[in-house]
């Protein structure tokens, strides 16, 4: 075999579909061409694909290999900025399974030494009978690649060479102890270490688990606050409807007493009208008091109705404020939706363009990594950035922002007796989603304390 043909290790890409199992697979220069933009994908226009890096030695054994995402557009075109360097990945990551040539160097979510880089990789199944790892390992010793190979042929001896042994050396020596003492020693260490590696991969597992988790954990808690936030904002409205209502009942309790005093004044003058005209005669009394109640009883009559009327204008127009109230939030919907079109000429078109062109919007946020944003979701970023990279980390806003400020000067936030702050370095929390305000922000002994006062 010449030195030109001798097998060297081989670098390698597996593309995995939706349904499960490997269906692409290429050699790592071709990946790096296709990333370039000399070839595309059409197969996998619109989809995120989950790809696995491998390296492969000269047996067909992998030795290492790195899970991540590359998307595609609607042409299938790669991400042009996708720019994850696969190979130091692979030299830095830590131990995993033993695929038949000892521990692989594991590199994905839950195992990552870049941490900036972990948003964009995925933990592989390590379910029995559907194993990623297992269907990486087949695939390569089916060896479609077509990997030169390292031939172990067994150097065949001549038979002139062969010497018959005397017949007392053909059976074997007797047992030693110390002999069969190692080879149990050996068999012991080689069981534990594969049992080390089977806790290995059950602990990667385990985390892998762990993860999706807290990521559904997340998204529940966020759709959780934000249904407590809507109904929150209705209570407040209905409370304000009951308080109004409360204000024109009141007002109008406030006139009838008004004309409740009137009515007492009058009252008052006739009796002493009636008091007058009795010491002029019975008779001429009597009548005036019988007039006196006639007129009484007919102004009461006529107050009542009056009153009845006005409370009826005043339901009128309450329900007529209403309706005015609902055709102006029609109104302010419409002009929105308006405002949101013409904007939506303006600058949205210059954005569609440059997408057109193949210009990506890129942008960086701590705990969120790079984020590619689509043209859909240009106007939202814009409105409110924070409240987008929170969403992608699936938390709030208000603890995405706390976090930030723990991510961006990790000391205790605990307040002394003096009033300053203490300060003290802590260990920080890369995943937004684990923050726990009050929590992690805070040293061994703020944080205990913090914990005794919640208990009692």
């Amino acid at each position: 075999m010449s030195m030109q043909n001798k097998p060297q290790m081989v670098e390698a890409v597996m593309f995995f579909s939706e349904r499960g199992g490997i269906c692409k697979q290429m050699f790592f220069t071709e990946f790096e061409a296709l990333l370039d933009g000399v070839v595309n994908m059409p197969e996998f226009a619109d989809q995120q694909m989950r790809i696995a890096y491998v390296s492969i030695n000269p047996r067909l054994m992998i030795k290492a290999a790195v899970f991540f995402y590359l998307d595609f557009d609607e042409k299938g075109a790669p991400d042009s900025g996708w720019n994850i360097p696969l190979q130091h990945l692979a030299e830095r990551a830590g131990r995993g399974p033993d695929l038949g040539a000892g521990p692989i160097r594991l590199c994905c979510r839950s195992q990552c030494p870049v941490s900036w880089h972990q948003m964009h990789l995925w933990d592989p199944n390590l379910a029995p009978g559907q194993n990623d790892l297992v269907l990486l390992r087949d695939a390569v010793r089916r060896n479609n690649l077509g990997i030169l190979v390292e031939e172990e042929n067994a150097q065949a001896v001549v038979t002139e060479r062969l010497q018959m042994a005397s017949e007392d050396k053909w059976y074997a020596p007797d047992f030693v102890p110390e002999e069969g003492a190692k080879a149990k020693d050996k068999l012991d260490q080689e069981h534990r270490l594969k049992t080390a590696q089977l806790i290995k991969q059950q602990r990667l597992r385990i985390s892998s688990l762990s993860q999706q988790h807290e990521e559904e954990l997340a998204k529940l808690k966020l759709a959780s606050e934000a249904d407590n936030k809507q109904r929150q904002v209705q209570v407040e409205e209905l409370q304000q409807a009951l308080r109004q209502q409360a204000e024109l009942n009141a007002s109008l309790k406030a006139q009838l007493a008004v004309q409740a005093a009137s009515f007492q004044s009058s009252r008052e003058e006739m009796t002493k009208q009636l008091r007058n005209l009795e010491l002029h005669g019975r008779s001429e009394s009597d009548v005036l008091r019988a007039q006196f109640e006639s007129e009484m009883q007919a102004k009461i009559a006529s107050a009542v109705v009056e009153y009845k009327e006005q409370i009826a204008i005043r339901d009128v127009e309450l329900a007529y404020r209403k309706e005015q109230d609902t055709q102006s939030l029609q109104e302010i919907t419409r002009l929105k939706r308006a405002y949101a079109e013409l904007a939506s000429q303006g600058g949205d078109q210059i954005l569609e363009r440059l997408a057109k062109l193949g210009v990506v919007f890129v942008v960086y946020h701590p705990g969120a990594g790079h984020l590619t944003i689509p043209l859909q979701d240009i106007s939202a970023y814009q409105d409110n950035p924070m409240a987008y990279a929170a969403a992608k980390c699936f938390v709030t806003e208000e603890q995405y922002r706390h976090w930030l400020l723990h991510y961006q000067q990790p000391s205790c936030e605990a307040l002394l007796p003096s009033g300053e702050r203490c300060a003290i370095p802590i260990d920080r929390v890369d995943t937004p989603s684990r923050f726990i305000l009050g929590d992690s922000n805070c040293c061994a002994r703020h944080k205990a304390s913090s914990r005794l006062r919640t208990v009692s």
